[in-house]
């Protein structure tokens, strides 16, 4: 979409439309004026028939290269993104025994691994990327990095535990998030978390403590509610149910400025960390496009002399 930066200067094409409407008003003059004669045939041979309505084509064209050269003036430009500097991605997995339930095939956490290997392959290659696992305490397997190796030997070490400490996700993955170098900027890196769990937090500090913690320091989280309300698992010798808590994660996202999405498949997952990978970790920033205006500009100009050269022998 275009936009201009300085757009009151598009009040230059206020002279044009004045040109513009003097020259329309200049050929009804014309045109008044011939239809005082009375003799036709004298006025045929006075002014035989030439180039009829094509001289209008010049003048459009020359009127047009003016418009286009004063909206030019007022610095158009399209929003282009670019990755933002220092952007950090924090991946939080639920390694809880719930993960194991098969209500997502193979599992839960054999499909939230493989997803999560597709995310990291398609982020850019510029960003800080590290990896937090939690289940009744939270790790920081990978600190922030642009290697993507040992995320991805982690995703494949993945143990499950128990308990779940969403809660303590948060708080280490912006303690993680701290330790990126500054490159001497006053303020924590661009950084989001992402945040894949399956149920309810059982242990560690709360979500609302963590949402707050998430929330002073800027860094939006967005979460993932993976799994369906079917889940099952068999934890010492019982049958448990394992229900997703798409509410506690839909508060955590909303108070953080975060996304919150739910996935119940391995496809549906890999859509929501595609979709995330488009869209985090980059910022807008107009592109100037004056270039684009005056190239029009002398397109029209030039058809413009060359229909009038062509026509009239002359230059408009």
């Amino acid at each position: 979409m275009i936009r201009f930066l300085e757009p009151w200067w598009l009040l230059a094409i206020l002279p044009v439309l004045a040109i513009a409407g003097a020259y329309v008003w200049r050929q009804l003059r014309k045109r008044q004026f011939a239809m005082r004669f009375t003799n036709v045939e004298l006025l045929r041979h006075l002014a035989p028939s030439g180039i009829g309505p094509r001289k209008h084509l010049a003048a459009g064209a020359f009127l047009a290269s003016l418009a286009v050269l004063a909206m030019g003036m007022a610095r158009p430009s399209i929003d282009a993104k670019e990755p933002l500097e220092r952007a950090t991605i924090m991946l939080a997995i639920d390694v809880s025994l719930s993960m194991q339930a098969g209500d997502v095939q193979p599992s839960r956490i054999e499909a939230a691994k493989q997803a999560a290997k597709d995310f990291v392959s398609q982020l850019p290659a510029g960003y800080n990327l590290g990896l937090v696992t939690f289940a009744k305490s939270a790790n920081v397997k990978v600190s922030p990095t642009k290697e993507r190796g040992g995320v991805l030997a982690e995703l494949d070490g993945l143990t499950l535990a128990e308990a779940t400490a969403t809660g303590e996700a948060v708080f280490a993955c912006l303690d993680a998030i701290r330790t990126v170098p500054t490159d001497g900027a006053n303020e924590l890196p661009p950084a989001r978390i992402v945040l894949l769990s399956d149920g309810y937090r059982t242990f560690g500090r709360s979500i609302e403590e963590a949402a707050a913690s998430s929330s002073a320091a800027n860094v939006p989280v967005s979460t993932i509610a993976f799994g369906t309300d079917e889940g099952v698992v068999r934890i010492n010798g019982q049958t448990q149910r394992v229900p997703v808590d798409r509410q506690s994660l839909q508060r955590l996202a909303e108070q953080t400025k975060g996304l919150f999405y739910e996935a119940a498949s391995a496809e549906e997952l890999k859509k929501v960390y595609k979709d995330m990978g488009s869209s985090i970790g980059y910022r807008t920033k107009p592109r100037e496009v004056t270039q684009w205006y005056v190239g029009a500009a002398l397109l029209f100009a030039l058809a413009a002399a060359g229909m009038s050269l062509l026509w009239t022998s002359r230059l408009p």
